[in-house]
């Protein structure tokens, strides 16, 4: 495996700061579903029921938050748009254990439309501060680090509850998100190179129109982003329920440690790599490789080793996507970009579980990651005829003069 082109990463001034820093920050990020959803079911004792339907309404109010948190930072800067989420998500956290089920429930939805845009601002920075051609690899190393805070979060926050009380875990969790935001503010990473400050600069008369760049070709990026995790949250479901039927639930935790294993080993791998491969090969891979894993049910160390060819590509295959975004857009609409990246994110992994758990009940385990597989193959089918009219790079896109009038606009779908 090749492993000077992470060194050539790492010896970017700025970037091992950048990485390690969105390292913790998305650490308190990837706890916050686990512990509203333990402090619901279990604390308050309402069922999961109802805590599914507050981590519905802050998953929403993400997905509509992103896109709008990252055109504030392209638009205002990073500074004022850190402060007003990390003010948010500190009021939130601070008080969260002592509201009632209602007020929480619309708590929830407020504070995930102000979550703090950690993920997207990591991304957003990186392809700031990283020239090109070291993209892929910078990208594949976040991905990395990225699969570390969902093994840690998570399971921190499980902990915390059981041992320490959901007003203890909760308090800590603001603290970490308030951490989180005052150290990228004081860090301050760059969101443009000086090369694309520069051009903006120069075109500080003109406007972008979001039709310009949100193309259909674009629109097919998404769905595969959404695929993806529609393909890696029915699979981990699938995989839970398969255990659970063959009541070995005590090997959940290790098999899931093992499947991410595979995912960091893939994305370090990729990122190595001379040259990558296209978000639709990978994927579309994926999904191919998921299809069959439902074969290997009954002894849970074999359905570890059937995932071992899938789970090699959750990394890269998550990575290329947001490769393919910061090659795709203008750096002066990539926080949007960005923005909608991981609203898609979200759509695919909350899309997934009602239709993982209707086949997990209603046929089996099994089936679940023949269904997964084949969704991602589909998304991949469908995204094939625009991916072939994708902008060959952000460069490449005009721009439009304010004060140039342009006969009968076309309008635009996305607002």
């Amino acid at each position: 495996m090749a492993l000077d082109p992470y060194r050539r990463l790492l010896r970017i001034r700025g970037v091992p700061t950048l990485l390690l820093v969105g390292l913790l920050a998305r650490v308190p990020a990837t706890a916050t579903g686990m512990a509203l959803t333990l402090h619901v079911a279990v604390v308050l004792e309402l069922g999961y029921a109802k805590a599914g339907l507050v981590t519905l309404a802050s998953t929403i109010g993400m997905a509509v938050g992103s896109p709008l948190s990252g055109r504030l930072v392209d638009k205002h800067g990073l500074r004022p748009v850190l402060a007003v989420t990390t003010v948010a998500q500190a009021a939130f956290w601070a008080c969260a254990w002592a509201l009632p089920f209602p007020v929480l429930l619309v708590a929830a939805a407020l504070a995930g439309l102000l979550a703090l845009p950690v993920f997207s601002v990591i991304r957003q920075c990186l392809a700031a501060m990283v020239p090109v051609p070291q993209r892929r690899t910078g990208f594949a190393l976040d991905s990395i680090l990225v699969e570390m805070s969902y093994m840690t979060g998570p399971a921190l926050a499980v902990a915390g509850i059981t041992t320490l009380g959901s007003g203890v875990t909760m308090a800590v969790v603001g603290a970490g998100m308030t951490a989180a935001g005052l150290g990228l503010i004081v860090l301050n990473p760059p969101t443009r190179s000086a090369d694309e400050k520069e051009s903006q600069e120069e075109q500080s008369g003109v406007r972008l129109p979001r039709r310009q760049w949100f193309t259909p070709a674009f629109g097919a990026l998404l769905g595969t982003v959404a695929a993806a995790t529609f393909v890696l949250t029915a699979s981990e479901l699938a995989l839970v329920a398969t255990m659970t039927q063959a009541h070995q639930t005590a090997w959940v935790g290790l098999a899931v440690g093992i499947w991410c294993l595979y995912s960091l080993i893939g994305g370090l791998v990729y990122g190595g790599l001379s040259r990558g491969f296209t978000p639709l090969t990978l994927i579309g891979g994926m999904g191919l490789l998921t299809i069959p894993v439902g074969l290997a049910g009954g002894d849970w160390r074999w359905l570890i080793v059937a995932l071992l060819p899938a789970g090699l590509l959750c990394a890269p295959s998550l990575s290329s996507t947001v490769d393919a975004v910061s090659g795709w857009v203008p750096a002066r609409a990539r926080g949007e970009a960005m923005g909608f990246h991981g609203t898609a994110l979200l759509i695919g992994g909350a899309a997934s579980a009602p239709i993982a758990g209707a086949v997990i009940d209603g046929v089996g385990p099994a089936w679940a990651f023949m269904v997964a597989g084949l969704v991602g193959v589909a998304m991949v089918l469908v995204a094939l005829p625009f991916w072939r009219r994708r902008p060959q790079g952000a460069s490449s896109l005009p721009v439009e003069d304010v004060a140039q009038e342009t006969p009968a606009p076309v309008p635009s779908t996305v607002s």
